[in-house]
């Protein structure tokens, strides 16, 4: 693999430890930062993500240690946060067994939710193994460093990729890791952060890929389409072959970042992709956007991204079209999340500052000066929203609007939910049986297995619950479009849509919300 010198070394701080050290598993500690300050971009949709967020907070030193504790909770959806400290490796990661699902080899996230894998102290290093995200919803993974990890060769792990996630993996946040290889395919090596077969609301914030043939993918092949609603930002990609990242169908979002040395391409937007490219840097690199090796073209949107002795080769019409040496936008995509973007000039020594893992999470707020973490939540700065979505809300009805509740007879799943309740109590016509999320904040969904019309929601609270629900969102989960938010529940009217899924998240409330009824009316 080509390796380029760069003009900018990126800054790697240490930090101080996150928690007091010491500790065992099993014994209370002090809570992790990911469920203060919250997921970013796309992540954020679907009912939001919190990972571990109210839940146990155990410490483990070895990958078994990390399966121990997932497979000790008392539902696959208790919420957890494991904060690991130490050098996590193959040999010290055992599949542990029980109801749980883990594997040898490899840090299983599979049929699983809610939960937290945080790095602490002196740091977290996975050495050799990577993590794997599979059939999993609304998980955190955040300062933590995974190296060298191999499909072929010895010993191999993950299939080759840093990072991976597959199989209708929903609502995941990574967060200041640094994801590394040493060299490309030839060398045994493959994605550093890879997501397919429906996988959806992601986000890649503050993060390091370097030294590697491929930076990441969403979508396997051609035909893997049904992933996207992905966010990526105030990244470094340093030393990258390709795959930064490639793109086959769905949307997504990059923003901020900064690319160093993209030896062969960039972005590579195709199969039907779109793709949102703002305010980004990039230098000292080769055809950075584009469609690249396919004849099945995406898009993308570009705007205030700077260009740094870049080089563009010629497009040969067929399966090699880079987006330069002007790049213009061929789509436009609407971004239904809160975002301020840095200038593109300060990019570099924004992302030098807070990218990566143990360089103390540090975050930017659009000012192009890096801030320390904010030691709560209501510190955090909520920036002007793209677009602001509309509502009607009322008071929790006591009487059915006219026409068919179409959630009668529908399907139901949601982001999880608490001891006793169940998604399809939400849909049965009976106001004594609910649904709980596992947490203080949720999604539950209506979903049908053709499209519906939809341009009324009712939302009717248990006994004893009215009023809990303090903030939500009503939203197209086909698109990701908001179509509609409030402060109490109750009706909300909205353009009518067509859909084959809704979901209702609840983003605040005062107590435990209890939903009876989430009722879905085309007018």
């Amino acid at each position: 693999m080509k390796r380029t010198n760069v003009r900018r070394t990126i800054a790697a701080t240490a930090a101080g430890a996150l928690v007091a050290a010491g500790a065992i598993m099993g014994v209370s500690l002090p809570a992790a930062h990911a469920a203060t300050d919250g997921a970013t971009g796309f992540a954020t949709q679907n009912g939001g993500t919190t990972g571990g967020a109210g839940g146990a907070v155990v410490r483990a030193t070895t990958g078994t240690e990390i399966h121990a504790a997932l497979c000790a909770r008392a539902t696959d959806t208790t919420p957890i946060t494991i904060q690991v400290e130490g050098r996590i490796t193959p040999g010290n990661t055992a599949k542990v067994s029980g109801s749980c699902n883990t594997a040898a080899g490899v840090i299983e996230l599979k049929q699983i939710s809610n939960v937290s894998i945080i790095g602490v102290g002196s740091g977290a290093v996975f050495d050799e193994i990577g993590i794997h995200i599979r059939e999993a919803e609304n998980i955190i993974v955040q300062n933590v460093t995974v190296r060298n990890v191999k499909k072929s060769g010895s010993p191999t792990s993950n299939g080759g990729d840093a990072i991976s996630m597959e199989s209708s993996v929903r609502n995941v946040w990574v967060d200041h890791t640094t994801l590394e290889a040493s060299g490309g395919e030839s060398e045994g090596f493959d994605g550093l952060f890879d997501m397919k077969a429906d996988t959806k609301y992601v986000t890649l914030s503050y993060s390091i890929l370097r030294n590697s043939g491929r930076g990441g993918l969403i979508g396997s092949s051609e035909s893997d389409r049904a992933n996207g609603f992905v966010t990526f930002h105030h990244n470094l990609y340093e030393n990258i072959d390709s795959r930064a990242p490639l793109l086959r169908g769905g949307i997504a979002h990059m923003y901020n970042n900064h690319y160093v040395s993209l030896n062969e391409s960039g972005i590579n937007s195709r199969a039907g992709a779109q793709a949102r490219v703002d305010s980004n840097y990039f230098e000292d690199s080769k055809d950075v956007l584009g469609t690249f090796y396919t004849d099945q073209a995406g898009t993308w949107q570009v705007s205030g991204n700077i260009f740094d002795n870049v080089t563009w080769s010629p497009a040969n019409g067929d399966d090699y079209n880079p987006a330069g040496p002007n790049p213009t936008s061929t789509t436009s995509v609407s971004i239904p999340y809160a975002f301020t973007a840095d200038a593109a000039n300060c990019v570099p020594s924004v992302v030098a500052a807070t990218a990566g893992a143990n360089t103390g999470l540090k975050v930017s707020d659009g000012s192009c000066t890096p801030q320390n973490p904010d030691p709560e939540p209501t510190a955090t700065t909520t920036p002007t929203p793209t677009t602001t979505p509309t509502s009607t809300p009322t008071p929790t009805p006591t009487t059915p609007p006219t026409g068919t509740n179409l959630s009668l007879g529908a399907g139901a799943d949601g982001s999880g939910k608490g001891g006793g309740t169940s998604y399809g109590s939400a849909i049965d016509g009976s106001a004594t049986t609910y649904w709980s999320p596992s947490g203080s904040t949720g999604r539950i969904s209506v979903k049908w297995d053709s499209a519906k019309t939809v341009s009324k929601v009712v939302i009717r609270e248990a006994s004893g619950a009215v009023g809990n629900i303090t903030s939500w969102r009503v939203v197209n989960n086909d698109t990701g479009a908001v179509l509609a938010s409030g402060t109490s529940a109750g009706t909300a009217s909205f353009a009518s849509t067509t859909l084959k899924k809704i979901n209702f998240e609840i983003t605040g409330s005062t107590a435990t919300p209890r939903v009876a009824e989430f009722e879905t009316y085309a007018g």
